[in-house]
């Protein structure tokens, strides 16, 4: 359980430096993302960018326990 939470805390870390670059290059604004605006409200889903991350993150973790 402490090697899992290390890990974990060690991957936010990454996502919350890689942030700023990830967003400059469009990621998590690409196409077939959901976005509702109404009266003042936005409502925003990133459908695509979750599938393109859980992608990315299962092929990753896929490798690190073969």
């Amino acid at each position: 359980m402490q090697r899992f939470l290390i890990g974990l805390g060690l991957l936010i870390l990454a996502v919350g430096i890689a942030w700023p670059i990830l967003s400059r290059t469009g990621f998590g604004r690409l196409p077939g993302d959901i976005v509702f605006h109404r009266d003042g409200t936005t409502f925003y889903f990133p459908l695509v960018t979750c599938i393109i991350a859980s992608i990315v993150l299962s092929a990753l973790l896929w490798l690190f326990n073969r």
